[in-house]
């Protein structure tokens, strides 16, 4: 066992017992929406996770401890603070944890530590990836490196439709990442169900879906997967408003000189305050649905591991 990690009791047991379990992250808090939503969306998802019949495992560090699971009181620290806590990503580990800091982990540190953990499938909005302009900046997400190195199923709405789709699929296919939709043969693009991307494979069902992780990981293969799951037909936007949003936000943050770990905090916020608060109003309904389907990976996992 991680000697910073912090597992609560009733996740530690709900692993050791083979209960489905499922990760989140806790940057959507601190720096996908703002206060007083991102609690609220936050504890929502997990209540959501819970009726779908899993446990949810919020994951942040908190005085420089990994934790997989939060208090209510934590999350709604995380939520007041804000941009105040430190986005953590694998290279800032080390020196918040030494700190005894606050972090709030992305994508690629939420499934760090969820495998520390033990748990297998985690729920988020949308992965980092690989960003437009990226062969001039070389702005490339971690999250994609740490899909290619840590088995852990992340279920998602695809990539954040700010990024460079096409060359997001590409990285992932070099590294290795199978990249599933679920239902669909089209990437999602966060905001809108589809994008002029396909998907590597399309399985229909949650129990497909973890017969291919239980398969991936009987082979020991190191990787990750990406589950892209659509928003709901009735919260997505239309293609042509989150483009002119989106083309708006880039400039802005060109103009501004905002990149790396700033630029998608930065650009989300400026599409939501574009889009009159719409573009929030569906990131909260597209976690929610990868919060359910999620839950329901999980415990087909759980279900096949057992049997296997």
């Amino acid at each position: 066992m991680n000697p910073y990690l912090d597992i609560t009791p009733e996740i530690s047991t709900a692993l050791r017992e083979n209960r489905p379990v499922v990760a989140l992250e806790s940057t959507i808090i601190s720096h996908g929406m703002p206060y007083p939503q991102n609690v609220e969306t936050a504890l929502k998802v997990e209540a959501t996770v819970r009726e779908t019949g899993a446990i949810p495992a919020t994951i942040a560090i908190i005085n420089g401890r990994l934790k997989a699971g939060l208090s209510t009181d934590e999350v709604t620290q995380l939520g007041k603070a804000g941009h105040a806590v430190a986005k953590v990503s694998r290279r800032d580990m080390g020196y918040i944890v030494a700190n005894q800091l606050m972090g709030a982990t992305t994508v690629a540190t939420t499934m760090m530590i969820a495998h520390m953990a033990g748990i297998r499938v985690f729920a988020t909005g949308g992965i980092g990836g690989v960003h437009r302009g990226a062969a001039q900046t070389f702005d490339i997400s971690a999250d994609l490196q740490e899909l290619a190195q840590t088995p852990v199923a992340v279920v998602c709405a695809g990539a954040k439709s700010i990024l460079d789709l096409g060359l997001t699929l590409e990285y992932l296919e070099t590294h290795g990442v199978p990249v599933i939709g679920y239902k669909t043969k089209q990437l999602p693009a966060f905001f809108t169900q589809g994008s002029p991307f396909e998907v590597d494979y399309q399985l229909d069902s949650a129990d497909a879906i973890a017969q291919a992780m239980l398969a991936q990981h009987a082979m020991q293969l190191k990787s990750g997967m990406v589950i892209a799951n659509p928003i709901p037909t009735e919260f997505a936007m239309p293609a042509a408003m989150i483009d002119t949003a989106i083309e708006q936000a880039l400039s802005e943050a060109d103009a501004q000189q905002i990149h790396g770990k700033q630029a998608t905090p930065f650009l989300l916020a400026r599409v939501c305050e574009l889009t009159g608060g719409d573009s929030l109003a569906s990131n909260i309904q597209l976690v929610l649905n990868n919060a359910r389907l999620a839950a329901d990976i999980a415990t087909a996992y759980c279900h096949h591991a057992t049997t296997a």
